[in-house]
């Protein structure tokens, strides 16, 4: 596993002794009335009645709040990742588990990234269980989601009140009466590892080997976040390759499509694999659909609208002082 450590050039932000992220620069924020809110919601179908609680407190105390509260999970879980999206037509990355998994692995893995997770305003995480149904979750503000059957409100309260934490009306103000709340920036928090620029993205493919999550879209459609169909868009695509044969010799390769679908992009990729017959997948580090006003200067002649699924553009970055090939 990669260490990965936080930046030391940067200052946490504090406002009216409330602490937050180190990941969030928020301008002139009203900050939170600390303690918690209760809503109820009303199950469909089989889902069963709940109460959501949501907590909002100075950052010192959010790992101390989410310890006690993953004692509310049952022993096995799905694991739960959010985080700001690169595609062009989706706002946020949603990653679950593909299988439950146990929660003393998931909370192994929680505590290796725990600092992290709490810092990075770009990053949302927890874990939720089927039966009995309860969700924990700390959102990219750092407020802790609770969610819980009815038959477990008070365990919740209880564990609450332990933390010296009362009902409130209301955490954060929002709208026109907290309007620099939606104007918060997002700064990076890792720091950089030997040189390179350390990513977020680097520590979500951590939290996906360790929790098996993949990413929770459906993978034959190809819609906006409203639910339009978009048809053929473009597409950018990140591999990691080894050589045949040879997994030592590995590789980014890089791939540029137009595809109507994951699906349709993956049959696209395969096809790449097995015409050159060098490179073998390893790893698919991301997909992302990509704004044609967005496209790379090599595809600076593309058509502005498609006729056909196809692949575009193939390059390889060597783990090596090689230069990077290029096909297409």
């Amino acid at each position: 596993m990669t260490a990965f450590s936080l930046r030391p050039d940067i200052e946490r932000t504090v406002i009216n002794g409330f602490a937050l992220a180190l990941g969030i620069t928020p301008g002139d924020v009203t900050p939170p009335t600390i303690g918690y809110t209760i809503a109820y919601a009303s199950g469909h179908d089989d889902e069963p009645d709940t109460y959501s609680f949501y907590v909002a407190v100075s950052h010192e105390q959010v790992a101390p709040i989410l310890q006690k509260a993953f004692a509310l999970l049952p022993e096995e879980v799905c694991a739960i990742v959010e985080i700001s999206s690169r595609d062009a037509y989706r706002q946020t990355d949603v990653f679950l588990s593909q299988e439950e998994i146990s929660k003393r692995d998931f909370l192994r893995t929680w505590d290796q990234w725990e600092p992290i997770l709490l810092e990075d305003g770009s990053i949302a995480a927890g874990a939720n269980s089927e039966s009995p149904f309860v969700e924990i979750f700390v959102d990219q503000w750092k407020g802790v989601s609770i969610i819980v059957p009815l038959d477990m409100h008070d365990d919740v309260e209880r564990l609450l009140a332990s933390a010296g934490l009362n009902e409130v009306q209301e955490t954060w103000a929002l709208g026109d009466e907290n309007p620099a709340l939606d104007n918060a920036q997002i700064r990076p928090v890792l720091a950089d590892l030997d040189g390179i620029a350390a990513d977020i993205d680097d520590v979500l493919m951590e939290l996906r080997h360790d929790w098996g999550m993949e990413l929770n879209i459906d993978p034959d459609t190809n819609v906006d976040e409203g639910g339009r169909s978009l048809g053929l868009t473009l597409w950018h695509a990140v591999l990691g390759v080894h050589r045949a044969g040879d997994t030592r010799q590995g590789a980014d390769m890089l791939i540029w499509a137009t595809a109507g679908s994951l699906t349709q992009l993956e049959t696209l990729i395969e096809g790449v694999l097995e015409q050159s017959g060098e490179w073998v997948l390893a790893e698919v580090y991301s997909t992302d659909r990509i704004a044609y006003d967005e496209r790379p200067d090599e595809l600076s002649d593309l058509a502005p609208r498609y006729s056909e699924a196809e692949i575009h553009l193939v390059s390889i970055d060597q783990h090596t002082d090689h230069p990077p090939e290029e096909s297409r």
